[in-house]
């Protein structure tokens, strides 16, 4: 059965004694008990959603123009709004704590660990991931969560390897002498969180504050003010974050809109959404930007050198948000968390960044040395 639209007229004047909205099915009807006196210039457009049998009737509900009514279609232009102004809020203070570099940049990043571990261990232990396997205890988690945000500090004052190994081993024996029975479960699920969460976002303060020699090519740095550091303040380590996470975000807007286009082949069951041409799309977008950027900022110099780059940086972002929805699909979640309003959590904004810090800074330190770049 098709869906039927129905158009109810009201006096404003005139309250309503009764109203009987007709059904597919002569047994259903929806009286109103109360006399009902709806606004002034209301008129109400109801569609019949549903044509199966024995399934009781859905309808919508949309005021025409005039009215003060709520319209339900407000709701997703208010969630557009508040998405655009939280994404274009934390993109400047994103850009902002980049530039700052050092101390400010290393807090920033162990703050944005913590909460991301933080929902990272709540999606362990979600129904649908326990409902296979024994979940850590929540001390465990917790103190998981404080040690990944520890994990930044160390790797600025020279300690990665060492806060890694040393929190696995703490991690393992606090499992091991829990009381009842241990599983592997808690013990691989624990460690690839430390892993996750903690480890391979350390990557990012080595390229940042790590590539500490100065960008002698870059043309900006003569311009820049002596007060905010002058040319010593833009560094290799700089450039390449800046070019990294713009590639990053080229590849995720292009990949969206290019989807949206000419999306047809899904690129995998993980992520329905995400197909071939917006995949395609998302490359060409990322490696265009590597470029761009490496031409301003003269860095790096060739360009095979900044489209390995772009493309390196791709791999990464893509590989990082299929890995975080396949923990989401697991979890039975379409969100890591709320934190973000209009975005979802933490994990959701920083899934494509988590392992292309490594990725970028292995490149930079022994890729770009290796071909005398």
């Amino acid at each position: 059965m098709a869906s039927r639209p129905l158009t109810l007229g009201f006096d404003r004047y005139r309250p309503i004694a009764h109203l009987s909205l007709p059904s597919p099915c002569p047994c259903l009807s929806f009286p109103s008990p109360h006399p009902l006196r709806p606004p002034p210039n209301l008129r109400l457009r109801l569609l019949l959603l549903s044509s199966r049998r024995n399934q009781r009737p859905r309808f919508i509900a949309a005021a025409n123009e005039g009215s003060d009514a709520v319209v339900s279609e407000a709701e997703p232009r208010q969630q557009l709004r508040k998405r655009v102004l939280f994404g274009v809020g934390i993109g400047v203070g994103a850009g902002g704590v980049v530039m700052a570099g050092g101390w400010v940049f290393t807090a920033a990043l162990a703050a944005a660990v913590f909460a991301g571990a933080r929902e990272y261990f709540e999606l362990v232990r979600s129904r649908g991931i326990t409902a296979g396997m024994t979940p850590p205890p929540r001390f465990v988690s917790r103190a998981c969560s404080v040690i990944c945000a520890l994990m930044p500090v160390l790797t600025l004052c020279g300690h990665m390897g060492v806060s890694m190994t040393s929190s696995a081993f703490i991690v393992a024996m606090a499992l091991i002498l829990q009381r009842g029975n241990p599983r592997f479960a808690q013990l691989s699920s624990t460690i690839f969180g430390l892993f996750y969460c903690g480890y391979l976002p350390c990557f990012w303060v080595k390229l940042r504050c790590g590539l500490a020699a100065p960008a002698l090519n870059t043309k900006v740095g003569y311009t820049w003010p002596i007060l905010l550091g002058g040319h010593a303040h833009w560094t290799v380590g700089l450039v390449a974050t800046l070019i990294s996470i713009s590639s990053i975000i080229a590849a995720d807007t292009c990949a969206f809109l290019g989807g949206k286009a000419f999306g047809q082949t899904p690129l995998t069951s993980l992520s329905p959404k995400k197909t071939l041409e917006g995949a395609a799309v998302g490359l060409g977008g990322c490696i265009i930007t590597a470029i761009m950027l490496s031409k301003i900022l003269s860095w790096p110099t060739s360009l095979l050198s900044a489209s390995a780059f772009g493309v390196l940086n791709f791999i990464g972002s893509l590989f990082g948000d299929l890995i975080e929805s396949m923990i989401k699909r697991d979890a039975g979640v379409k969100d890591s968390g709320s934190l973000i309003p209009g975005h979802g959590g933490i994990l959701d904004r920083v899934d494509s960044y988590i392992f292309t810090g490594a990725l970028a800074y292995s490149f930079v330190k022994t890729a770009l040395p290796l071909f005398g770049v």
